[in-house]
């Protein structure tokens, strides 16, 4: 079964964006960047929240503003043609290989599981992984920690106050400057 899976930059204290809702923060070096062109290629399809949809759509035309570099050319390779689904209340259309979501969450997570395919279902959003979260559907939390306090924002944690125990998966440092951190959630503990 294809796992979905949640995976953000964050800050120290946990923030995907700080209080003045900025992100400059969490610009990737190059290593970061290229880790994230690899695990995007894991995946299967990418559910995202209107506000990220909107903020990712800069990549749609991205290859029409040259130069880029080799990782930026590898970047809109990887991310354009893979599927995505949008969810949101106010948009009528998308652009690219995305579409509307037709349900509610669960019932299009529950869909894409039983669909033949490979890779991760990944959740793109604090909102939207916010609400996968209280249902119970995210199998694992994937986070790029930046070395830097915002002191508020969005968590990159649901605050659905209950417990999710979880089991370290892999970490990894890259460039002596940021930390991968993979948990998988636990299913049949507190929380699951």
């Amino acid at each position: 079964m294809r796992s979905v899976t949640y995976a953000m930059n964050i800050s120290l204290d946990g923030y995907i964006v700080g209080p003045d809702g900025g992100f400059d923060w969490s610009e990737p070096d190059e290593t970061v960047f290229r880790f994230w062109i690899e695990e995007t290629r894991q995946l299967g399809v990418h559910l995202l929240g209107r506000r990220l949809y909107e903020t990712m759509l800069y990549w749609e035309t991205a290859a029409e503003d040259p130069p880029q570099d080799e990782a930026t050319r590898a970047w809109i390779s990887v991310w354009n043609p893979l599927p995505k689904v949008v969810f949101s209340r106010t948009l009528s259309e998308v652009r690219g290989a995305a579409r509307l979501a037709s349900g509610g969450l669960a019932e299009e997570i529950a869909r894409l599981r039983a669909e033949p395919g490979e890779g991760d279902i990944a959740i793109g959003g604090a909102d939207l992984a916010a609400q996968a979260a209280e249902l119970g559907l995210i199998d694992e939390y994937r986070a790029v920690v930046y070395p830097v306090l915002v002191g508020g924002g969005r968590p990159f944690f649901p605050q659905h106050e209950r417990r999710v125990d979880l089991e370290l998966v892999e970490t990894r440092t890259f460039s002596s400057k940021f930390l991968y951190v993979r948990h998988r959630v636990t299913r049949g503990g507190v929380g699951a």
